[in-house]
């Protein structure tokens, strides 16, 4: 972060339960002359989505930029966020959520695809029609953003953050998507992304609340969001009873029984 070139910006640190260094790590940043604020908080393992939420409580800024700790911005990477964003017009910034850049591997390799343009102005729900895929880099409005907290389910540390940029897009809020990479990722063996479905497997009411709402915003067909219950059932059929199941799902729990038998002798059909 000491290498951005624009320094008009606070690094908020959710220290989320590590075990390592980083709290003296800290220490000696904070005894530093620094160009810009940082704010170091040490918290319990609560997962992501809990230190996100932390981190808005504290944010004084007007945007919010996520990064996680094992990766690294593009020198300029805040400069161009900000060029972006005042790229949108003023009479509109109300139907907007923020702004959406490319995460690469590196910083000539992108991550997953984009369109053929500048900018794009669309719902993060509108993604895949416009042949956009793979993780991107997402900047919200700090206020907008409060306004929705990620759900935080006891005992669960994870919660996919499509739950809340999916909601965002359906109440009709905008990102302006630009083509330049400004993230850079390292996949590690220990992080969420390699580990998507352990994590997603730990915290079934997240793991459900994800399925419902992508069946109810029209990320899934009917026949694919019957088909993802029924994988919900068999993942987690040893730990749940069907009703938790359907109270989780947020579905009637005998309409949850018939589609699934309905899915089962499908396949069965079929296979």
């Amino acid at each position: 972060m000491k290498t951005q070139t624009l320094k008009d910006f606070e690094w908020i640190v959710i220290d989320d339960g590590s075990t390592d260094d980083t709290e003296k790590l800290f220490e000696i940043f904070l005894s530093l002359n620094n160009d810009f604020e940082i704010r170091y908080y040490k918290v319990d393992n609560g997962g992501k989505h809990r230190a996100i939420n932390k981190a808005l409580e504290y944010a004084k800024g007007e945007l919010f930029f996520i990064v996680d700790s094992d990766d690294y911005l593009k020198n300029d990477a805040l400069e161009i966020i900000n060029k972006v964003e005042k790229s949108i017009p003023l009479e509109d910034k109300h139907n907007f959520a923020g702004v959406c850049g490319l995460k690469g591997y590196n910083e000539s390799t992108a991550i997953g695809t984009t369109f053929d343009d500048r900018y794009l102005d669309i719902t993060m729900l509108e993604r895949t029609s416009y042949g956009i895929t793979g993780d991107k880099s997402e900047v919200f409005y700090t206020n907008l953003l409060r306004k929705y907290p990620f759900p935080e389910f006891e005992n669960e540390n994870f919660i996919t953050e499509c739950v809340v940029w999916d909601k965002i897009a359906y109440d009709n809020f905008k990102l302006r998507f630009f083509n330049e990479i400004i993230y850079m990722c390292n996949y590690l063996e220990d992080g969420l992304t390699v580990n998507s479905q352990k994590v997603f497997h730990s915290s079934p009411r997240g793991y459900a609340l994800y399925l419902y709402q992508s069946g109810l915003f029209g990320k899934f067909s009917k026949f694919e969001k019957w088909t993802k219950y029924l994988s919900y059932y068999y993942e987690y059929r040893g730990e749940l009873s069907f009703f938790t199941m359907a109270k989780y799902l947020n579905i009637n729990f005998i309409i949850l029984y018939l589609r699934l038998l309905g899915m089962k002798i499908f396949y069965k059909l079929y296979s």
